[in-house]
């Protein structure tokens, strides 16, 4: 149904000639190199599916992926701007390598990177003015939530996922009371629903970014690399068990652990770059998350626990940055003109 009253303005920001702006360029540079990483991870994980509905899940993802990249690279060939490397089939994947997850757990990462991809469209759309560059990250919020519609019509139809906690409908409004932010001392009023909201969320999240690093603690050949993957499995197994508690402290169910659904398995289907970038990458998608969650919380001590977790995970990306950077890894993106050293050149 049209709500809007239409506006007609023609303006000079939507002519294809003009430059791209500096929120144009990173969006599409940072969908780029992600898409570009889960074209690998998706091939490798069509080469072990049996469940028929999961292969078509795998299917769709991976043809949004070839599509996002596809119309990336045509918009950046029309300004000169370099492709970025990103990652290759030839570089690093490991199509042959033994299965490493469980077809369910495709289901689970599919929802999590989905989720991960949506808030950087989702952030993109306003700051974008282009209007092919608009019409695109537009195009990836829809077709991100149509493969949605699908991870979450198979979560629900295999019975692979327990919903958000059912809470009770209000009797009346009401106003809080000065007790409100009590966590450690007095009286502690129950979690209320964005609370319980972000909780879970934060846990669905978290059992899926468990497993994942715990998969690349097997396999991955660096020492650093696997050193720096054992403490973020350690840290977040410690934060599900965190967000859990206050779940469980209001007779609330939570999501379960998905590690029974890695294999044994201690031979890499990718490259110890790729797997450093990816953990990074979704390390870094956390902190927002936190954030998220922070700013709808009003418990001292739920807001502790989101400080001391965002804590954890940001020198966590510090340290994966640094490794990048050691390797050779880290890939840079669009910058602004060092003005200061061209002042200096003579």
């Amino acid at each position: 149904m049209d709500t809007l009253i239409p506006i007609n303005i023609s303006s000079k920001k939507t002519d294809l000639s003009e430059k791209l702006t500096s929120a144009e360029l990173a969006k599409l540079w940072a969908t780029y190199m992600g898409n570009s990483m889960s074209k690998c991870i998706l091939r490798y994980y069509l080469q072990h599916v049996e469940d028929q509905d999961i292969k078509t899940l795998l299917e769709n993802a991976l043809k949004l992926s070839m599509e996002f990249m596809k119309t990336i690279e045509e918009i950046f060939k029309k300004e000169n701007f370099p492709i970025p490397k990103g990652f290759s089939e030839e570089e690093d994947l490991n199509a042959g390598a033994p299965r490493l997850f469980e077809d369910e757990y495709y289901v689970h990462y599919l929802k999590y990177v989905a989720k991960a991809g949506m808030s950087i469209y989702n952030v993109a759309v306003p700051l974008v003015y282009r209007k092919d560059v608009e019409e695109f990250f537009v195009y990836c919020m829809e077709s991100t939530m149509a493969l949605m519609k699908q991870i979450k019509d198979i979560l629900m139809g295999k019975g692979l996922i327990i919903l958000p906690p059912i809470i009770p409908i209000p009797d009346k409004v009401e106003f809080v009371h000065k007790d409100f932010l009590n966590g450690f001392l007095g009286d502690v009023r129950p979690l209320h629903a964005l609370e319980i909201t972000h909780l879970y969320d934060n846990i669905e999240n978290n059992v899926t970014s468990k497993a994942l690093i715990m998969s690349f603690s097997q396999v991955v050949k660096s020492k650093k690399i696997r050193d720096l993957f054992i403490r973020g499995k350690e840290f977040t197994h410690k934060h599900i068990e965190n967000y859990m508690i206050k779940l469980h402290n209001e007779d609330l169910p939570t999501p379960s652990f998905l590690d029974h659904l890695v294999t044994k398995s201690t031979f890499s289907p990718f490259s110890d770059k790729l797997m450093l970038f990816h953990k990074m990458d979704m390390f870094a998608m956390k902190i927002r998350s936190f954030g998220n969650s922070t700013a709808v919380n009003g418990r001292h001590d739920i807001g502790l626990m989101y400080t001391n977790s965002l804590l954890h995970i940001a020198s966590f990306v510090n340290d994966a940055v640094k490794l990048m950077v050691e390797n050779g890894w880290m890939e840079k993106p669009p910058y602004a003109v060092e003005r200061n050293k061209l002042a200096n050149e003579e």
